[in-house]
């Protein structure tokens, strides 16, 4: 006896994916506060520009400013956190971007920051790896160019499960590469935008703004938005208010416009 096979309107399609938009947490600046930091990040940039590096250590910084810290209802104050902060680099990255400059980063790193400057792509890894699986490090940041073998599909995993079983953030730049297969939780595109106009002199170099897409993430609708520090804290804008509005829902309004058309 046959068996009879429906399909679901595209209406229910449209709907469902609507719903799972809405129920999308937005990203924002200041998520570590609830406890949905990403342990495991991505961001792909240029090497012609500071943009990669830039931004890394914003979001790196926004995540350790605004993590819990003692106990609030037991009154518990909060101790300073004064663990180190690992930074990684291959040669190539290092050629292509420089290395980190002490006097020109926060000062809430300038004096705590190990820089490891390794060979190979395999030789950072494992020193990535190593750094995320010691709880006495802050956060980690890697800096690895193009599209290395060994920086696979299972070394990816390899860091995100080590990252997530001790609780140590990394923030992995990816100088001039594609968009490999990874298991991020967060992966960003970010280029350098221009700089708003400092308050008291029109002429002077404004504060670095950087315009990031993000592009996949586990709980968050894709979206991009300018972002910039002030006053020590991490803010971020859209240039288009409807970004995020439309951009999530792209694929369920092709499906509208497709039952429209059929319709008519």
């Amino acid at each position: 006896m046959p068996f009879a096979t429906t399909s679901l309107p595209l209406a229910s399609l449209v709907d469902a994916g609507a719903i799972a938009a809405r129920n999308s947490t937005r990203w924002r600046p200041g998520l570590a506060a609830a406890g949905k930091a990403a342990l495991h990040s991505e961001v792909f940039a240029s090497p012609n520009e500071a943009a990669g590096a830039g931004t890394a250590l914003a979001l790196a910084l926004d995540d350790w400013r605004n993590l819990p810290r003692g106990d609030a209802h037991a009154g518990t104050p909060a101790e300073p956190d004064a663990r180190p902060v690992l930074w990684v680099q291959t040669r190539d990255a290092a050629r292509l971007s420089g290395r980190p400059y002490q006097a020109g980063l926060p000062k809430e790193v300038r004096d705590r920051l190990i820089h490891v400057l390794a060979d190979t792509a395999q030789d950072a890894l494992f020193a990535l790896e190593e750094g995320v699986r010691c709880r006495d490090i802050a956060w980690v940041m890697g800096e690895i160019a193009g599209n290395p073998k060994a920086l696979d599909f299972t070394a990816s995993r390899r860091l995100t499960l080590a990252s997530e079983k001790y609780g140590v953030p990394l923030f992995l730049v990816r100088l001039d590469a594609a968009r490999d297969l990874s298991s991020a939780r967060m992966r960003w595109d970010v280029t350098s935008a221009a700089s708003d106009a400092p308050r008291w002199n029109a002429q002077a170099p404004g504060a670095p703004v950087w315009r990031a897409e993000l592009f996949r993430a586990r709980g968050h609708a894709p979206g991009e938005w300018l972002l910039h520090e002030q006053g020590g804290t991490l803010k971020a804008r859209r240039e288009r208010q409807a970004d995020n509005d439309t951009g999530a829902l792209n694929w369920t309004a092709g499906l509208q416009r497709r039952r429209l058309s059929q319709q008519a």
